[in-house]
């Protein structure tokens, strides 16, 4: 029997989850259910000065919002542990002196500087940097003195030079590169850290990683890690390596973290009315960072990013798995929509269930070329899960989302929460739902009129007065049924001799302060008829000075 598959995602702790790392944990996950094999999260902390304390804790609330549960990892234990790499430094210790000690790696002590020197040089003869190792490797000896001296001292790795080295990837096939193009590359920084590509070397290993599944960046790290592998396991067989397509933007160029800055900034600076010190105060920040920010010399954490684009109301591109959630989407979507970027499932299928998924998944279907980021086609996925899944389980993903946003739509029970849902079918994303029936849980001389809806709809010749037509005839009313609310909508726009929205929209807006809601029988009816009134007369009394004045 072949081995168990087995594996793992690694993400650095240095933010949010990115879809591309979504994407790629997606990916490991899968081919582990679909084998029933295990998979592994661990945590690669190693750079201490990129690490942020919450981000490890982000990711996994990120994983688990997708459904994506791990056998091994940092809370849940199991036998290759610890899984945060940081606390596995003896184990790397271990290693590296092992290659010290059979001359497959040295000690280096070059400064910063001189590793500037050494690449202007290279660039003024026009060749790539490419780290040559010494004649003669210093000894432990001299390395204590260098740390003496106060140098920084590093462990290179001596990639063999005898033959190329040979990747054999599952999506990209057989890849051939010439060790002398590589360079020997730093395995153990002067901190005492080892590097990412030792590292995961070591852990995959140790953890019994049979497949390395990842995006494509990483496939020129790929020969040195393979190179590492055989030189501290030469008995252990390689990983499986299949490196993932690109996925690149719907604006073009590859799908960035960058995006939601550079589309705040760009907001910004069309501001008529720039004022530095409110953004800073807004996003928590100090004026001078918000000014770097707009010269695109600095970028703020996402969550002041996130709170300014909030306060100058712009709507920035979702990047990370959290926007994706606060944006009102399905995890069953991100899952069902990342699965296909670089992969399919061999027939026309598109719209698939998590289980239809796993079943479905293969390695040998990943693409090769580049996979769209296509956001129009997300919605209507979203679109699609929404109206396939149970109302009960949406009503739970409504719940935690108008928790995350804090949405009026809170003081609502379940009982009126589905009826909502019900009434909102079509509705693509749960902002919608949120947006287009938070309007009943405002108080009613709370409501926020838009003042695009309100200069379009109200302020209109003759609007008003239809609205008091409108006002006059609901006051009559004994039923307040959308059977009822719909015949004498209609009635009154045959009267009038105009389409029905001429006679709805000036009350939606009345009723809601925009021209987004529910359909306006249903709007009324579960306002009921105290106050739909109430809402109607103070909007007749705070727009009638501004049609007049005009």
């Amino acid at each position: 029997m072949s081995e168990p598959v087995v594996t793992r995602f690694a993400p650095s702790p240095t933010g949010y989850l990115h879809v591309g790392g979504a994407r790629t944990a997606l990916f490991n996950w899968l081919w582990a259910r679909r084998t029933g094999g295990r998979f592994i999260l661990r945590i690669e902390d190693t750079d201490q000065k990129r690490n942020t304390p919450t981000a490890a804790q982000q990711v996994m609330t990120d994983l688990r919002w997708l459904g994506i549960e791990w056998d091994e990892g940092p809370d849940v234990g199991g036998p290759n542990g610890p899984y945060c790499q940081s606390e596995r430094r003896d184990l790397y210790d271990k290693h590296i002196r092992q290659l010290l000690d059979e001359g497959k790696a040295y000690y280096c002590f070059e400064t910063s500087e001189d590793l500037d020197v050494m690449r202007q040089e290279a660039e003024t003869r026009k060749t790539g940097f490419i780290f040559r190792r010494p004649e003669r490797s210093p000894s432990e000896q001299d390395a204590q003195k260098a740390r003496a001296e106060g140098r920084p001292v590093t462990v290179r790795f001596a990639i063999p030079q005898d033959v190329p080295i040979v990747v054999n990837d599952i999506v990209r096939g057989q890849i051939s590169f010439n060790p002398a193009e590589l360079g020997d590359f730093i395995i153990l920084k002067s901190d005492g850290f080892p590097t990412y590509n030792f590292a995961c070397v070591v852990d995959d290993r140790l953890m019994d990683v049979t497949h390395v599944i990842r995006g494509q960046e990483h496939l020129m790290n790929t020969p040195g890690q393979q190179a590492l592998w055989q030189a501290m396991f030469p008995e252990a067989p390689l990983p499986q390596y299949a490196h993932m397509s690109v996925t690149v933007s719907d604006s073009g160029g590859k799908l960035s973290k960058r995006e939601r800055p550079k589309a705040l900034r760009t907001a910004i600076q069309a501001l008529p009315d720039l004022d530095t010190a409110r953004l800073a105060e807004v996003g928590g920040i100090g004026e001078e960072e918000v000014q770097t920010f707009l010269a695109g010399e600095s970028v703020p954490d996402m969550p002041a990013i996130d709170a300014i684009a909030k306060h100058i109301g712009v709507h920035l591109p979702e990047i990370n798995i959290v926007d994706f959630c606060k944006s009102g989407y399905l995890p069953e979507t991100l899952v069902n929509f990342l699965a296909l970027l670089g992969w399919n499932p061999g027939d026309q299928r598109e719209v698939m269930t998590v289980e239809e998924l796993i079943e479905s998944f293969d390695l040998t279907r990943l693409t090769k070329s580049n996979s769209l980021f296509d956001r129009q086609k997300l919605v209507a996925f979203n679109t699609e899960h929404l109206r396939m899944l149970p109302g009960e389980k949406v009503l739970g993903y409504l719940k935690a989302y108008l928790t995350e946003v804090q949405s009026p739509l809170l003081k609502a029970d379940d009982e009126t929460l589905l009826r909502i849902i019900r009434l909102c079918e079509g509705a693509r994303t749960l902002e919608d739902i949120d947006n287009k029936s938070r309007f009943l849980f405002v108080v009613d001389d709370k409501i926020e009129f838009d003042e695009k809806a309100v200069k379009k709809v109200l302020l209109k010749a003759g609007a008003l007065d239809v609205l008091h037509v409108v006002r006059d005839r609901l006051a009559t009313m004994d039923e307040y049924t959308e059977q009822a609310l719909e015949e004498m909508l209609r009635g009154l726009a045959e009267e009038k001799q105009v389409g029905l929205g001429k006679v709805a929209q000036p009350l939606r807006v009345a009723l809601c302060g925009t021209t987004i809601s529910l359909s306006i029988f249903d709007s009324v009816n579960l306002l009921g008829k105290e106050r739909t009134l109430a809402r109607i007369d103070a909007a007749l009394e705070r727009f009638h000075s501004q049609v007049q004045s005009e």
